[in-house]
């Protein structure tokens, strides 16, 4: 059995969101965003109850791919959940978006307004020199049909993980090239990470860090005119801490706003089928240690116990969901059993 100061987080397996229809987000992520589809079950069971702690669930999985990176669609097919408040804001303690890196902003952002969505920011955006961490990079946000909270994000050449400046196509789409049908490039090249909006960073990294083993990447801060008219927040200041897990990959960022402040708190009463819910899956190399560690913590925990998975079709054996200080859901996965 490994040490227990080994215990921590290899990857970000996937980013899970509960939507209203899974049908209408699927033809979003595939249309707008050019997602692809991996999977479409249903499940259901005391087990899937247990793991998400709601009662009777029947849920429609849509596992969907960019890139290396995936994504589930979670609809409750026998319990309406809660929508997402229309007045939410950067800076409400729920809010948390995906970052879908491009290769063209330009072009991703005309690709996408073409669609019926909200925009948050104005317009895409360029952080400005000045900022070591981000400056050149260009991004802007918008909501999906549900109101969840995405980012296009391109980065210059001297950002980013490596991966992103590859520009690398598929088979298929080599072969769409030499057709002159689309260009050589792929538009949408996966998932950089998920942002978080936290009440203090300190606390994040405590858990983070120092529980799950995750670590710090970056951190900058980002302000002035450029920060409001991404974020759509007046005088917005926020301070970012970039995470990364051992295997590198999809990372974390905290987003902790300075001005104008803290949001609102996620209400204690929100559920894994109300639609606001957002989990991201972290395989762990050693998953009874680490929640037997989480537990000595105080850490909230949703599941009552570790979830065993038995059916060999599901992508991992044993899930456990707990709670970061912040409320935001983290799913911790063990993709086997037993380690050899």
């Amino acid at each position: 059995m490994s040490n227990q100061t080994n215990v921590q987080v290899q990857r970000i397996r996937a980013i899970g969101l509960t939507v209203t229809n899974c049908d209408r987000s699927l033809n979003f992520y595939t249309q707008a965003l050019n997602f692809k589809l991996v999977s479409d079950i249903t499940v259901a069971g005391e087990d899937y109850s247990e793991l998400q702690s709601v009662t009777g669930a029947k849920i429609r999985i849509v596992t969907l791919q960019l890139g290396d990176e995936l994504i589930k669609l979670m609809e409750y097919l026998n319990i309406q959940g809660k929508p997402i408040p229309s007045d939410s804001q950067s800076n409400d303690l729920w809010f948390q978006h995906m970052a879908i890196v491009v290769s063209d902003m330009d072009r991703a952002f005309a690709q996408v307004r073409s669609f019926a969505i909200e925009f948050i920011s104005v317009a895409p955006q360029t952080i400005p020199p000045e900022n070591e961490a981000s400056g050149g990079v260009r991004a802007f946000k918008f909501k999906d049909p549900d109101g969840h909270d995405l980012e296009l994000i391109w980065f210059p050449p001297d950002k980013g993980q490596d991966k992103w400046h590859q520009n690398s196509v598929d088979a298929f789409a080599e072969r769409l090239v030499e057709k002159r049908i689309v260009g050589r490039h792929r538009l949408f090249l996966g998932i950089d990470h998920s942002a978080i909006a936290i009440s203090n960073t300190e606390q994040s990294l405590h858990f983070y860090r120092d529980l799950l083993g995750m670590q710090v990447d970056s951190r900058s801060l980002n302000w002035r005119s450029t920060q409001t008219r991404l974020d759509n927040l007046p005088g917005a200041e926020v301070k970012i801490t970039g995470l990364r897990p051992v295997q590198d990959g999809m990372g974390i960022e905290l987003l902790d706003y300075i001005v104008p402040g803290k949001g609102r708190t996620i209400p204690s009463d929100w559920k894994s089928c109300d639609i606001a819910h957002i989990q991201i899956e972290l395989v762990v190399n050693d998953i009874e240690q680490l929640v037997d560690k989480l537990q000595q913590n105080g850490v909230e925990f949703v599941s009552s116990r570790i979830v065993q998975f038995s059916d060999r079709s599901f992508p991992y054996r044993q899930g456990c969901l707990v709670k970061d200080p912040d409320g935001h859901a983290i799913l911790l996965i063990a993709e086997s059993f037993h380690k050899t």
